[in-house]
């Protein structure tokens, strides 16, 4: 897991220092990690999204699948049922704190060609997702 930031801010930041939390979008649907990616992408389609938040068994974010990346891996020749989220997941260990100011986070998707960004409180409980927009 990589947190892009965790230092609390003071709540007198530098005016235009605006933090993830105030522009973050809802979390949308978490799915534990142990979901085959046929079930994900059936969960996709139902809650009408192209991403899903992936959870340990204790609740932890993980990471982030899109339906893109779902879709490439059901399609490649190595696919089975067998495949898991948590097989997939790659460099989705990236999160971001709520407390981070949108300059570093933008800064942060940016240099590791992130989309989207899961926003985590202090016990990695998935708090929303940060969008860049290009």
């Amino acid at each position: 897991m990589t947190l892009i930031q965790m230092q609390p801010r003071p709540a007198s930041a530098t005016p235009g220092q605006e933090t993830v939390v105030a522009v973050m979008d809802a979390a949308g649907p978490q799915v534990c990690d142990d979901m085959s990616v046929e079930v994900a992408l059936s969960v996709m389609a139902a809650a009408r999204t192209g991403r899903l938040v992936v959870c340990d068994q204790d609740g932890q974010c993980t990471g982030l699948v899109t339906q893109t990346e779902l879709t490439a891996v059901r399609d490649s020749s190595a696919y089975t049922d067998r495949v898991r989220l948590r097989d997939i997941l790659d460099d989705h260990g990236s999160f971001t704190s709520p407390v981070t100011t949108m300059a570093e986070a933008a800064h942060a998707m940016r240099s590791r060609r992130l989309g989207v960004l899961p926003v985590v409180d202090d016990h990695g409980s998935a708090l929303g997702i940060l969008a860049l927009s290009r």
